[in-house]
């Protein structure tokens, strides 16, 4: 599909449990990203000095992410809850689908989750997640449940109640967190595996941060940072055309001005409130038979020539939507009325 897809490694360790859990307590806050940032993030590590970039982390399998598509995803849902209330905090809870062989994972899209709150822990509506799942595999077949996301702060009780409601579903899941508040230049994602270790004689199930390494193609790189142009200032002004436009208008205007400044001048020399000056009429004298002469045959008859074939495009623009219309007015007749009834009336008329 043309997908821009962005690959992360992860590698895992033989570090014992306690080991294990001595580094989660260690864990960097986990950050995401949020509609508008995310490509801007994902700008400055697409930049080839990012490629091949190992991240701290424990080496237990290789992951490849179609980043963008997921990322987005995430962000997206997490600005509609902050649009529709922003002082109503709500958790984004969705799933992870692609590809698993062996050890090797491959995450392709997500979608979001259905979920309510009771007291202040959210419950997973399973019935709504096996919908979403025969509809996926419907259209991507070879694809599957590879784990969950959600956006907030560092990890803490609530995230390992939904986990433990995710690992009824499926084994081992991933667990990916982003943090929509975050002001790190890094990029924003941490991916987890959930842990059981012994505390206090009691299995506990703690978060393993997984490290991962960035690799992207040289077009996904271009895409991500023509996004991030037009991101930077949430509208399109910044793309290739509008510059190179605004850079015509800023030299257009500039001349206007320039020779609305000679001709004062000039007016001023005619009328005697400004003493005269050879050097500066020769070269407004010199400027004037510079600019082109647009009075001439030549310039009217390519320019008349441009205007009609202009107007003949804009004709046959006209008459191809009047023609789909037209067909679109017969398909909808042939639907409400029978041929043969037609027919009979249409002798009728005329005999």
């Amino acid at each position: 599909m043309g997908c821009p897809f962005y690959s992360f490694y992860f590698y895992g360790s033989t570090c014992s449990q306690v080991e294990r859990r001595k580094c989660v307590k260690k864990a960097v806050p986990i950050r995401t990203v949020i509609s508008k940032t995310a490509v801007i993030w994902l700008s400055n590590y697409c930049h080839p000095k990012f490629h091949g970039r190992h991240s701290p982390g424990f080496q237990l399998m290789t992951v490849s992410m179609g980043f963008a598509i997921a990322c987005m995803c995430v962000g997206s849902n997490w600005l509609f809850y902050v649009a529709f209330d922003p002082f109503l905090y709500h958790p984004v809870i969705g799933a992870l689908i692609g590809k698993q062989e062996g050890r090797n994972i491959e995450v392709m899209n997500s979608f979001e989750l259905l979920h309510q709150l009771v007291d202040d822990r959210a419950h997973i509506d399973k019935e709504y997640y096996y919908t979403k799942e025969e509809q996926f595999k419907q259209v991507f077949k070879d694809m599957e449940f590879l784990g969950w996301y959600t956006t907030g702060g560092p990890c803490d009780q609530s995230d390992i109640h939904i986990h433990k409601q995710v690992c009824e579903i499926i084994e081992s899941p991933l667990f990916l967190k982003l943090n929509p508040m975050t002001k790190h230049t890094d990029l924003p994602v941490n991916v987890y595996e959930s842990v059981i270790d012994i505390i206090n004689g009691e299995a506990t199930m703690l978060f393993a941060e997984l490290g991962y390494t960035l690799a992207t193609e040289e077009a996904e790189r271009i895409g991500v940072d023509h996004v991030a142009r037009m991101t930077a200032t949430g509208t399109g002004e910044n793309s290739t055309v509008a510059e190179h436009l605004i850079a015509q208008h800023s030299a257009i205007k500039m001349l206007h001005s320039r020779v609305k400044v000679i001709l004062e001048y000039v007016k001023a020399v005619e009328a005697g409130e400004v003493p005269l000056n050879h050097e500066i009429l020769r070269e407004a004298n010199a400027l004037c038979h510079r600019l082109p002469v647009l009075s001439t045959i030549k310039f009217k008859t390519d320019f008349y020539d441009q205007c009609n074939d202009v107007g003949l495009m804009a004709y046959l623009g006209t008459i191809t939507k009047t023609c789909n219309s037209m067909n679109q007015f017969i398909n909808k007749f042939n639907v409400l009325y029978d041929r043969q009834g037609i027919g009979r009336r249409m002798r009728g008329l005329f005999f």
